[in-house]
């Protein structure tokens, strides 16, 4: 019962949040804190894990392809791939690790130790100061991190192929340019958006609702990444759904 009523909780914040974003309430300064916090302090690992995930992919489509004599649609195939779901479920799974963690832990120790209380005495909506700023950076800079982490895929996959399954870059190149279009990009960086704000929110609202002293913040923590990622994965499912409904047509487009 603790759980789902910290989910209604989560979806009151996200109103609250949403309805100060139309008032124009952001705190600046906070806001560009966080964004160097999400967006640089995370590429990194976001760009090797991209490297590893599209390697992986490219090993195991580029034999299977070899033996039909479609070597030519390996590129295509892993841009798809890569936009439509590896690069922002992978992006979000990782900053829901690390960010969600970070907005959960924070904001419980606040809460715990009364600066929450604080900033009410002082006339500051805790909503404005601190959770804006960390909904607003995590749903900007994950679509920017996913973008990255695409193009850094598709070099990835391109070394492979052209070192291990001498595919030249040229072809891979001109199947992935020609199987992978806008509407697949903006997809992409739609999910990232939405699963950026959704882990900010979810971080932030266990973090306010922590009590317990050090183990309540140990505990939402560990239930906020848990929810979070259950956020992304059902979300994801209903976006692609939305997005991709009918037969497809990428491959009509090479064949």
């Amino acid at each position: 019962m603790d759980w789902f009523q910290r989910l209604g909780s989560s979806f009151l914040l996200a109103g609250q949040v949403t309805l100060h974003l139309l008032q124009g309430r952001i705190h600046r300064r906070n806001t560009l804190e966080q964004l160097a916090a999400v967006g640089l302090e995370s590429l990194l690992i976001v760009l090797i894990t991209a490297v590893v995930i599209s390697g992986v992919f490219t090993i195991q489509v580029a034999r299977e392809f070899l033996n039909f004599g479609a070597s030519s649609l390996v590129g295509g195939v892993l841009a798809i791939a890569l936009a439509r779901e590896l690069t922002p479920v992978v992006t979000a799974v990782i900053l829901a690790g690390r960010v969600g963690s970070a907005f959960a832990a924070e904001l419980g120790t606040m809460k715990v130790t009364e600066q929450i209380d604080a900033l009410y005495l002082l006339r500051t909506d805790p909503v404005d100061y601190l959770v804006i700023p960390r909904v607003l950076a995590a749903g900007l800079m994950l679509p920017v991190l996913a973008i990255l982490s695409l193009l850094t895929g598709l070099l990835g996959g391109m070394v492979i192929c052209a070192s291990v399954y001498n595919i030249s870059p040229s072809v891979f190149l001109t199947s992935a340019q020609t199987l992978l279009t806008a509407w697949d990009l903006i997809v992409c960086c739609l999910k990232a958006m939405v699963f950026g704000a959704l882990i900010a929110i979810v971080g932030s609202s266990w973090g306010l609702s922590t009590s317990g002293g050090a183990k309540g913040v140990g505990r939402s923590t560990t239930d906020a990444v848990v929810t979070a990622l259950l956020g992304v994965f059902v979300t994801n499912f209903l976006i692609s759904w939305l997005a991709f409904q009918g037969p497809g047509s990428a491959l009509g487009r090479v064949l």
